[in-house]
C-alpha cells in the first residue's frame, strides 16, 4: 500500500474534526483553569490521531464489505478502486487500534481511571460507529454520536489530562475494598460541557452534510440515516440551526464566566458562515456541497481558537 493510498483510506483531510476539539481543549485548559501539561498533551495527541485514522479506515472497510452497489464498491470506495487487499486494511486497523490502546493505558496509569472510562467510551463509539451488524452511522443518531464523541469527548479528555491540580472531575477506585467515588466541581463540569457545544454542533453538521448529500446513495446501500427520516428540507433547516446555535452558545456563556470578552472575535466569522450556508443550500445535493460543512468547521472553530488565544494573551499583559 502506497502512502498516497493509505492517506486516502484514513481520509487524512477529515482529521480537522478531531484536531479542533483537542486544540480548543488545550487553550480552554489554560484560559479557564490556568493549567497545561505538555507531556500528557503530546502523547494524547498522537494516540488520538492514530485512533481517528483507524476509525475512518474501519468506515471505508465496512462500506466496502457491506456495499450493495457494485459501482460504489469498485469505483467510488478507495479500497475497491485502488485494488488493495481488504485483509491488509483490516490488519492495518488492528495495528493502529493496538498502538492507540498502549498510549491510553499509559495515560490511565499516570492520571487515573477516568482517563480509561472517558477514552474507552469514545473508542467504543468510534469503533462501532461503522462496525458491527448495525453500525451507529447507519442509524438516525449518527450525528449525535459523532458530535458528542468528538466534540465533547476529546475536548473533556484533553482538559482532564491538562488539569492535574484540583481537576474538574476525578474517579477514585479502591479495588481491595470495592469502593469507588466520582468527585468534581459542578460548575467547572457545566462550563466544559457548555464550551464543547460549538464543536459538537459543527462536527455533527459534517455528518449531517454528508447524509444530506448522499441520501440517494445511502438508501441504495440500505443506510437509513437521520435525513432519510426527516427529509432533505428539514435536514437543511437543522444544518443551519446547528451552525447558528454556535454563536448563541458564546453569547450565553460570556456573562456566566465560561468565556472572557475576547471570545467575541468568533463573530468576525459570521459573514463567512452565512455565505457558506447560502452556498450549501444552493449546491445541495451536488458533491461540492459537502465542502461547506468543512469550511464552516474551520472558520468558526478557527475563530474560537483565536478568541481563547487572545484571552490567554491579554490576561498575561
Amino acid at each position: 500500500m502506497s502512502l498516497k493510498v493509505f492517506l486516502q483510506v484514513v481520509e487524512i483531510q477529515t482529521k480537522l474534526a478531531s484536531l479542533f476539539p483537542f486544540a480548543i481543549g488545550v487553550l480552554f485548559s489554560i484560559a479557564y483553569f490556568n493549567q497545561f501539561h505538555a507531556g500528557y498533551t503530546l502523547l494524547f495527541f498522537i494516540g488520538m490521531v492514530v485512533f481517528d485514522m483507524a476509525t475512518t479506515a474501519i468506515n471505508n472497510y465496512m462500506d466496502f464489505k457491506k456495499a450493495k452497489s457494485q459501482v460504489y464498491k469498485y469505483e467510488e470506495n478507495i479500497i475497491g478502486s485502488s485494488g488493495i487487499a481488504p485483509v491488509l486494511v483490516r490488519n492495518m486497523i488492528f495495528g493502529m487500534i493496538a498502538f492507540a490502546a498502549v498510549i491510553g493505558i499509559f495515560l490511565t496509569a499516570k492520571t487515573g481511571w477516568l482517563c480509561l472510562v472517558i477514552g474507552g467510551v469514545c473508542c467504543f463509539i468510534g469503533i462501532f460507529y461503522t462496525f458491527g451488524p448495525i453500525p451507529l452511522s447507519r442509524m438516525p443518531l449518527g450525528e449525535v454520536f459523532s458530535g458528542f464523541t468528538m466534540g465533547l469527548g476529546i475536548f473533556a479528555l484533553t482538559i482532564y489530562l491538562n488539569v492535574q491540580v484540583n481537576p474538574p472531575f476525578y474517579l477514585m477506585l479502591d479495588w481491595s475494598r470495592g469502593i469507588f467515588a466520582l468527585t468534581g466541581n459542578l460548575w467547572a463540569v457545566l462550563a466544559i460541557i457548555w464550551a464543547s457545544l460549538p464543536m459538537v454542533f459543527t462536527i455533527a453538521n459534517i455528518m449531517l452534510a454528508n447524509n444530506l448529500r448522499d441520501l440517494d446513495t445511502d438508501i441504495e446501500n440500505h443506510r437509513y440515516t437521520l435525513v432519510y427520516y426527516i427529509g432533505r428540507k428539514q435536514g437543511l433547516i437543522l444544518f443551519q440551526l446547528l451552525m447558528m446555535a454556535c454563536y448563541v452558545v458564546v453569547l450565553i456563556g460570556l456573562p456566566f464566566g465560561v468565556y472572557r470578552w475576547p471570545i467575541l472575535t468568533v463573530f468576525l466569522s459570521l459573514p463567512v458562515i452565512l455565505n457558506n450556508l447560502q452556498l450549501f443550500k444552493k449546491e445541495l445535493p451536488h458533491p461540492k456541497s459537502f465542502g461547506y460543512s468543512i469550511k464552516n468547521l474551520m472558520v468558526f472553530n478557527g475563530s474560537y481558537l483565536l478568541g481563547l488565544l487572545l484571552t490567554i494573551i491579554l490576561e498575561k499583559i
